[in-house]
């Protein structure tokens, strides 16, 4: 009587919060999606949701399945993927540089998931400090790239993870703490707290301070966003980072962040693969759950698509 289809709509549903958005979501017209439901409610004898609510407000009835439905799901995406595994082999090499230095916070629960399902992968992680890892996906001696910086590359794919405002880091003492956002002039006389690599591929250069033909007054390096949000704290300097990664220290009230210009500066992050990849049963696994990751562990970021 209940079919996996059925819970698979109403999970829709629930993550909608609309008839028409959750028809688009599983392949179906809103007049099939409605029939299927309909038809459902007349075989179980009960409504599972209560029509012309935004968003959709379930029933008891229908809040129990969609219990069902999160187990019985979750149950079934592990079934594929395990069938995929035998299918196509789970054996493989993967090799990840990361150009974003501060992505560990959702990126290392991302890998923590990857080698629970896919053991005998070799897997191998990163930092892109001392080489530049876009050339070395295209030769093939990296199997992944985090990047916030495409290039066009023959034979390169990349996957638009989410849009992040790329924020400035202020002691809370700092003069320019009072001001509502800032310009390319308030760096002239300020020293730039950073991660030791090309400014040409650093946020606030391409995107702030270059177009202005600005340069900060001095440039430090730190390998480590720990020890850049200690300089910044002390006073030592400003530094330009991903809203998500400062959000443990605004909320600390170690530093206050401050928008680039009056519209803020907003960049996308995204996964680099080669073309040829993009079937591996492996890599498609490591994409999606990347993608839901971020989205579960990051505050400020947002669709990619917007």
């Amino acid at each position: 009587m209940i079919e996996v289809r059925h819970l698979k709509t109403l999970s829709a549903l629930r993550e909608t919060g609309s008839l028409v958005e959750a028809a688009d979501r599983v392949h179906l017209t809103q007049s099939a999606l409605s029939h299927q439901l309909k038809d459902l409610e007349e075989k179980l004898g009960c409504q599972l949701f209560i029509r012309k609510t935004k968003p959709v407000r379930f029933t008891s009835a229908g809040l129990r399945l969609l219990q069902l439905a999160d187990d019985v799901l979750l149950s079934f995406r592990s079934a594929q993927r395990d069938i995929q595994r035998f299918a196509e082999g789970e054996s493989g090499r993967l090799h990840i540089a990361i150009e974003c230095h501060s992505c560990y916070e959702w990126l290392m629960p991302t890998i923590d998931h990857f080698r629970e399902h896919w053991p005998d992968v070799e897997l191998d992680l990163s930092t892109a400090f001392g080489f530049m890892p876009l050339p070395a996906l295209a030769r093939g001696d990296l199997d992944l790239v985090v990047t916030s910086d495409p290039q066009d590359l023959p034979n390169i794919e990349y996957i638009p993870l989410f849009q992040y405002e790329s924020q400035v880091a202020l002691s809370r003492h700092h003069p320019l703490a009072k001001k509502e956002f800032l310009t390319a002039e308030d760096f002239k006389k300020e020293t730039l707290i950073t991660y030791p690599v090309e400014t040409e591929r650093l946020d606030i250069f391409k995107h702030f301070l270059n177009p202005a033909s600005i340069t900060p007054a001095k440039i430090r390096h730190s390998e480590l966003t720990l020890m850049m949000m200690q300089l910044v704290a002390s006073g030592r300097g400003v530094c330009c980072l991903p809203n998500w990664a400062l959000t443990e220290y605004t909320n600390r009230q170690y530093v206050i962040t401050k928008s680039l210009g009056e519209e803020g500066v907003w960049c996308k992050l995204y996964l680099a693969i080669r073309k040829d990849q993009r079937d591996n049963a492996y890599m498609e696994d490591l994409i999606n759950t990347a993608s839901k990751t971020c989205f579960k562990n990051l505050k400020g970021i947002l669709s990619p698509e917007l």
